[in-house]
């Protein structure tokens, strides 16, 4: 008997135990990213009451994620300076030149709002170049993908796709 407890017990104690008990506390982090992205959004609006389930629009969202998605691991930037502005030559396959046009005009504007940078994006064939006028060294140091990242305008922004107050096309 005091072989099994022993045993018992260092087996509870484990790694091993500890991957197969569900209830010891509260994780945050629902997995994959846009997973719970989703998640948190379709939370706030289950806990709303005064949600208008008739304006929410989740495939949107979804459809936004995945263009998040495209823009962060599948485009590539390529870097200038020239006469006090950095420029981005952002391109990829047909989906990410897809998602590259639809998100990086909106968001040239937060950053405008949120640095006080003067922003300007020009839509092409292969993607679109991205003009940047502001602290030289941060903005190549960032480069496209950092810059692309600045604003605690995210959350809100899925939100608003979220309950059709807002499109991203």
């Amino acid at each position: 008997m005091l072989r099994f407890a022993l045993a018992a017990t260092l087996l509870l104690g484990s790694p091993a135990s500890a991957q197969h008990t569900h209830n010891l506390g509260n994780p945050t982090e629902v997995g994959q990213s846009a997973f719970a992205a989703l998640a948190e959004i379709v939370d706030m609006l289950r806990q709303n009451p005064h949600t208008d389930w008739n304006s929410v629009d989740i495939a949107a969202l979804q459809r936004h994620l995945v263009d998040m998605e495209l823009l962060a691991t599948q485009s590539e930037a390529e870097q200038t300076v020239a006469e006090g502005t950095v420029q981005f030559n952002v391109t990829g396959d047909p989906n990410v030149i897809e998602a590259l046009h639809r998100m990086v005009p909106v968001h040239a504007l937060f950053l405008d709002a949120e640095t006080g940078w003067t922003t300007e994006v020009e839509r092409n064939e292969v993607g679109v170049i991205v003009r940047v006028i502001g602290k030289q060294q941060m903005i190549k140091a960032l480069g496209f993908h950092g810059l692309m990242t600045i604003g605690a305008h995210h959350q809100d922004h899925h939100l608003r796709i979220a309950t059709g107050t807002m499109s991203h096309n």
